[in-house]
């Protein structure tokens, strides 16, 4: 169950989208839904939300968003490439008029020294092209990671919608 912070995140959300007539695509790896779940959980979100795409695994992210094979090989899924590849793609596909991407190591165990559990990148595209953040969620437990991570992302969102301007 989402904390009502995060619900209060994705209502101002849901808001903000209508109000600027746009439309949002998620594209999450680490999360497995909970951002799309937290935005549907608002009642009217059915005039903001396209849908999302749950790529948990490199190959749903080949064949949902058209990352590049390569980009896994090069650097990782969890990378800033990859993360703006996602967003990208759903964007792209969708049509919306923006999307976000979270892909990330929720852990208990998956973690290297290079890549840590806690390790989450973010990414938000629209018709100006796609921004990157990325947050280290250490010491957190894996449900934690999850939920932080859906706040980050909406607080991602809202601030690239308050560079657009009305239509």
């Amino acid at each position: 169950m989402l904390e009502d912070d995060v619900l209060h995140l994705a209502q101002i959300t849901i808001e903000q989208l209508i109000s600027k007539q746009a439309t949002i695509a998620t594209a999450e790896s680490c999360t497995g839904g909970l951002i799309s779940g937290a935005l549907t959980a608002v009642p009217g979100s059915s005039e903001a939300v396209f849908g999302g795409y749950v790529t948990y695994s490199n190959e749903a992210k080949i064949q949902m968003l058209g990352v590049p094979l390569h980009l896994l090989e090069d650097v990782g899924a969890v990378s800033k490439e990859v993360a703006c590849a996602m967003a990208e793609g759903a964007q792209r596909i969708s049509g919306a008029t923006i999307s976000v991407a979270v892909t990330g190591i929720a852990g208990p165990g998956g973690g290297t020294p290079e890549k840590p559990v806690g390790l989450v990148h973010f990414a938000c595209a629209d018709e100006d092209g796609s921004c990157h953040i990325v947050r280290n969620f250490k010491e957190m437990e894996r449900e934690e990671v999850r939920e932080e991570t859906v706040r980050v992302a909406l607080t991602l969102v809202l601030a690239r919608l308050d560079q657009r301007h009305l239509p």
